[in-house]
């Protein structure tokens, strides 16, 4: 079985995928939304609770568990994969390596924008591994903290959300005009991608000072998917322990209420689905 997890509901969208990709794995999926957001918490609490989803996952049966949260990627995986986990027993992989992965591929200016949370973004994750892929990128961040809760308020398709969408991409491009390539660093952002997508087209036909002939989105859910389905090639071990031998099924839990939790899926899932309260 493979364990995903998040800080909230964004990581359904990248279960979505996972679980499109690869129909052969059971998996159970954790929401610690009764301690969210994440994003503006400190390194030694997100460690903290990161670990513990990840050995309550670890204890239901997960030996393969993937942090589909950007903020626990960048401020807790590599503490738990080298401190925490016996290799030999559970695989823990994160988010924001496999997304900069693509990104030489995808930009012609070298010019990269990151659109995260306020913990992703202090922490820099994104920017060291870019500059890993490739040292001459040139990285500017912007945090929005307004993208989180307004999705999560079921606000994302309102009018009032251009606002937010328009400010943060405003303030990002003025910041590095040269930018071509923007990275969606947080698995909830997706769900404002079109109209994101619809502010860069406006300014590409524009007159204005940030426009650009074409700024390339990245999300992350197809790109995990894709680098989930690599890894398990890679490691025929663990992909033969967590392959299942019937149908699929799909288990949601939640630390806050199930009834609201599975309510507010529907948000980010295409199907109703029923979810179960557990305490960390």
């Amino acid at each position: 079985m493979i364990g995903v997890f998040d800080s909230g509901y964004g990581g359904l969208t990248i279960l979505n995928h996972i679980r499109q990709h690869l129909p052969q794995y059971n998996y159970l999926y954790l929401g610690d939304n009764a301690r969210a957001p994440y994003g503006t918490r400190s390194f030694d609490v997100i460690y903290e609770y990161t670990l513990q989803a990840v050995n309550y996952l670890h204890e239901q049966g997960c030996n393969l568990i993937i942090l589909a949260c950007n903020t626990a990627s960048a401020k807790a995986l590599r503490t738990i994969q080298q401190h925490d986990i016996n290799p030999d027993e559970l695989r823990v992989l994160g988010v924001i390596r496999p997304t900069v992965e693509v990104v030489p591929q995808r930009t012609l200016t070298k010019h990269i924008g990151v659109l995260a949370t306020p913990g992703t973004v202090a922490s820099e994750s994104y920017v060291i591994e870019l500059l890993k892929q490739d040292p001459t990128l040139v990285v500017t961040q912007q945090a929005c903290p307004m993208w989180v809760p307004l999705i999560e308020a079921g606000e994302h398709l309102s009018e009032g959300a251009n606002y937010f969408v328009e400010k943060y991409l405003t303030e990002l491009l003025t910041r590095d005009p040269m930018i071509d390539t923007i990275i969606l660093g947080c698995t909830h952002y997706p769900l404002l991608q079109p109209k994101i997508e619809a502010f860069l087209s406006s300014i590409s036909h524009s007159q204005s000072p940030i426009a650009n002939r074409h700024i390339s989105v990245i999300a992350q859910g197809h790109i995990v998917a894709d680098s989930l389905m690599d890894y398990l090639l890679r490691h025929p071990d663990i992909a033969e322990r967590a392959k299942i031998g019937g149908k699929q099924t799909v288990t949601y839990l939640t630390t806050e209420s199930a009834t609201k939790f599975s309510e507010s899926a529907s948000i980010f899932l295409s199907e109703p689905i029923t979810a179960h309260h557990i305490e960390l």
